[in-house]
């Protein structure tokens, strides 16, 4: 479904990522880990047209993304959470959901997500539809993001720290809204820090080291693999 090719992204002079790839299969889910300032949200603005890679390719379902706009990817069938959500703290739950209303070819294999199949997927939201988005607590905040990107109908989200901050309890319920979005045919793209959390739905991981990728495996590589996530994860 994707395919990053060496690609090479700056910040003004500075080169943050140095010839970067990887690859995404339809219906997985595949977590890209580091540590801070490694690139790896980088690695996500750069697929989403966020920023400009210099160099390389990035090809979604065959097509190339690299000088596309945001806009464009997106009308494609590409989502993008953000790690700072930026959800509309003064619109309800509902009205914010209707702001990510737009046709796009994607939905996943189970057909397009709408209103109704976002309440029924995720009944917490069902429950908080005419609460203010600046009354959520920090889970809620997540879970209205991810399912206002899901009311675009993408066929990949890319989602920057879903689970960033929360507690342990909330972070269950995270993993498993990804789950559930994974399960109705839609793929996701996760950058996180937390590989233990990341390993319970992750169906593959790359390791980012400054700007470059170390590691490319599955849950059994991952943790055989010690010196790596010494070297790359732990702190």
């Amino acid at each position: 479904m994707l395919e990053v090719k060496n690609i090479h992204s700056y910040y003004g002079k500075s080169h943050i990522l140095q010839g970067v790839s990887m690859a995404l299969k339809e219906g997985e889910i595949v977590c890209l880990l580091g540590r801070n300032g490694v690139g790896k949200s980088t690695t996500l603005k750069s697929i989403m047209g966020l920023v400009k890679p210099s160099e390389g390719s990035v090809l979604f379902r065959g097509q190339e993304l690299v000088g596309k706009q945001p806009y464009e990817i997106a009308r494609l069938g590409v989502g993008y959470v953000p790690e700072d959500r930026r959800i509309f703290r003064s619109l309800t739950v509902h009205e914010n959901l209707l702001m990510g209303v737009q046709d796009a070819k994607g939905g996943g294999r189970d057909g397009a997500w709408t209103i109704e199949r976002v309440y029924e997927k995720f009944p917490k939201l069902r429950d908080r539809r005419n609460n203010k988005g600046g009354h959520l607590s920090g889970g809620e905040q997540q879970m209205l993001t991810v399912a206002r990107t899901l009311m675009g109908n993408p066929r990949l989200i890319l989602v920057d720290e879903p689970t960033e901050g929360l507690a342990p309890l909330i972070v269950r319920d995270v993993l498993e809204m990804l789950a559930a979005v994974r399960s109705s045919g839609v793929t996701v793209l996760m950058v996180e820090q937390n590989f233990k959390a990341s390993i319970k739905v992750a169906d593959r991981f790359y390791i980012m080291g400054k700007g470059q990728m170390v590691f490319e495996g599955d849950t059994e590589a991952l943790l055989a693999a010690e010196e790596i996530r010494r070297n790359y994860l732990e702190v």
